[in-house]
């Protein structure tokens, strides 16, 4: 069963929609516009993997073999080359 709701209240209630598992009809002066069905991750996972690759990163610089500054360039670099979606 899909919920249906208002696009005002949609709006304010934004955040527990993206929260829930169900997804949502909006409407507009009674008549569905959109739905919005939540996607969902596994946050501990991605958690993990964010965690783990400070780890990296942090052995890296204590080694020496990193200079943090040279990490920025980098990134900033690979960020400028990354296509916009």
């Amino acid at each position: 069963m899909v919920t249906k709701v208002g696009i005002r209240e949609f709006r304010a209630g934004l955040a527990d929609y993206i929260a829930s598992d169900e997804p949502v009809a909006v409407t507009r002066h009674g008549r569905t516009v959109g739905y919005f069905i939540p996607a969902k991750s596994d946050l501990d996972a991605e958690l993990a993997a964010l965690k783990a690759a400070a780890a990296a990163l942090d052995g890296l610089l204590a080694q020496g073999d990193v200079e943090v500054d040279a990490v920025v360039s980098e990134f900033k670099a690979a960020r400028r080359k990354r296509p916009t979606a």
